[in-house]
C-alpha cells in the first residue's frame, strides 16, 4: 500500500495517471490532504467515485496508529505512537491560551544520545523515523485542530530521539511542514545535544529555523558525566559553533537547562553560565526537571529557579523559567513509551 503523506505533487500525478486518471486530480488529493485535512480517501468528494475505490485499494493516509492517548488538564494532549514496524514513539500537542498550539515531535525511535536525566536516552536507540514519519506526527495534530477550527502554529523537535544524528530525514520534514502544512521557519525549532559539525552544516542551510542547544552544565567534566555526547565535542566546540550559528544566520539561540536540585541550580552555577554565554545573542530556558524512573534527581523549587534568571541577567543573558505542560500524562520526553514498557514487562 502506498502511503498518500509519502507523495510530492509530481508522484501523486504519477499515481493518479497510472489509475487511469487526469493529472488535474493531483492537487485535489493534495488539497484534500493538506488544506481540508482530511482523514479518509472517502472524504475527498470532488473525486469520482471510481477513482476514490481504485485509490482505497492501493493507499493508505499514513502508516502510524494510536497505541495510546492521554489529555492533561492543561490540555495538552499525549500520544504513543505505533510505527508499521511496531516501533514505538511519541508527540504531544500542547495549546496555549494564545492561539499558539504547538507539535513537540520525534525524529528517532528511542535515541544514541544517552543522556543520563532523559527517559528517551535510558531506553536506547531502535532506529530512524524516515522523513515522513516526522511529517506525519505534525500532520495528525494539524488534522485534528483543524476539526476544531483552530490550526498548528508551531513545531519543535523536542520529542525522542537527536534531530542531527537524522539529519537528512529531518531537513526533508522541515521544508514539508513549510509547504505543506505552512508553517513558518521561525515557528519551527530543532533541539540538539550538541553536534558542532551538524549546527555549522545547518547553520549553511539558509533557513531561519530557530535552534535550541540542550546544555545543563556550563563545567565540561559536570556536563559530559551528564550527556555523553560532550566528550566527542566539548563546551568550547560547542559555543563556537553556536557563535557561527549566529553569525551566520542572525537568529538569536535558545540554551535548554532542566533544572535539577543541588547539581546545576547554584549560583556559582549560574556565574559559570553566564561568563560562557556572556555577549552570544541567546535566551536560556529553564526547566524543572522532569523526573524519570532511571534518574534519581528533582526538579529545582521556584525560589532557587528565579536566583538563577537573576544572576544570568548580571551577565546581560535573558533566561525565563518554563513552566512545565502535561506533568499528570507523563508528557516529559519518553516518560510515556518508558511507562508503557515496564506496564508491559509487569503484565508479562
Amino acid at each position: 500500500m502506498v502511503n498518500l503523506y509519502d507523495l510530492s505533487l509530481q508522484d501523486l500525478e504519477a499515481l493518479v495517471t497510472s489509475l487511469g486518471d487526469k493529472r488535474f486530480r493531483a492537487k485535489q488529493i493534495h488539497r484534500w490532504l493538506y488544506d481540508a485535512g482530511v482523514t479518509s480517501i472517502e472524504e475527498m468528494t470532488d473525486l469520482p467515485k471510481g477513482l476514490r475505490e481504485r485509490l482505497m485499494e492501493q493507499a493508505t493516509l499514513g502508516t502510524m496508529t494510536v497505541a495510546t492517548e492521554q489529555v492533561s488538564q492543561d490540555g495538552t494532549v499525549k500520544r504513543l505512537y505505533k510505527l508499521h514496524d511496531g516501533k514505538l514513539i511519541e508527540s504531544v500537542l500542547m495549546p496555549y491560551r494564545t492561539q499558539r498550539r504547538t507539535a513537540c515531535i520525534s525524529s528517532q525511535a528511542g535515541c544514541a544520545m544517552g543522556c543520563v536525566f532523559c527517559a528517551t536516552g535510558q531506553m536506547g536507540f531502535d532506529r530512524q523515523l524516515t522523513a515522513t514519519e516526522i511529517f506525519e506526527q505534525a500532520q495528525r495534530y494539524s488534522v485534528m485542530l483543524k476539526e476544531r477550527g483552530e490550526r498548528l502554529s508551531n513545531v519543535v523537535l523536542m520529542g525522542m530521539g537527536e534531530p542531527f544524528h537524522n539529519y537528512d530525514a529531518v531537513l526533508e520534514a522541515i521544508r514539508r511542514m513549510m509547504s505543506d502544512l505552512g508553517i513558518g521557519a521561525r515557528h519551527i525549532t530543532v533541539s540538539t545535544v550538541g553536534l558542532a559539525p551538524k549546527i555549522r552544516r545547518f547553520a549553511d542551510e539558509g533557513l531561519q529555523v530557530t535552534l535550541a542547544i540542550s546544555l545543563h552544565a556550563a563545567d565540561d567534566a559536570e556536563r559530559s558525566a551528564l550527556m555523553p555526547v560532550n566528550r566527542r565535542w566539548d563546551l568550547q566546540e560547542l559555543i563556537d559553533a553556536c557563535r557561527y550559528y549566529v553569525e551566520k544566520t542572525g537568529r538569536r539561540i535558545s540554551f535548554e537547562w532542566a533544572l535539577i536540585a543541588g547539581k546545576n541550580d547554584s549560583e556559582e552555577e549560574a556565574r559559570r553560565l553566564g561568563k560562557l554565554l556572556k555577549g552570544l545573542s541567546c535566551h536560556v530556558n529553564l526547566i524543572p526537571l522532569n523526573p524519570t524512573a532511571g534518574y534519581e534527581g528533582e526538579p529545582t523549587a521556584m525560589p532557587d529557579a528565579e536566583r538563577f534568571v537573576e544572576v544570568l541577567g548580571r551577565y546581560g543573558v535573558p533566561a525565563t523559567v518554563r513552566v512545565r505542560r502535561g506533568i499528570d500524562i507523563d508528557a516529559g520526553c519518553g516518560q510515556l513509551k518508558s511507562k508503557n514498557a515496564r506496564r508491559a514487562r509487569t503484565q508479562g
